[in-house]
């Protein structure tokens, strides 16, 4: 049974809170996503590190329901000091 786009966003947000998540259904067929992450929490750490935390978010649905997840994680932009 293929994951709905709300499901991930919900399952995202349950772990990192602040996240501003945006997903996108790369096929059409409900496996195949693409997720945009923003989070406060990635601060300082590497990419790596932040897509360890996005999957351990997903509580192991990734390579079962969800097939394919196209990530692209940030901290959010600072604003400029003066």
């Amino acid at each position: 049974m293929a994951m709905q786009p709300a499901e991930i966003e919900a399952l995202i947000k349950a772990a990192l809170p602040d996240a501003d998540v945006t997903i996108e259904d790369l096929a059409g067929d409900g496996d195949h996503y693409a997720a945009k992450v923003v989070s406060e929490t990635f601060r300082g750490i590497s990419r790596v590190k932040q897509h360890q935390i996005v999957y351990a978010a997903l509580q192991g649905r990734m390579g079962g329901v969800l097939h394919a997840l196209a990530l692209q994680t940030s901290a959010p932009e600072q604003e400029p000091t003066r």
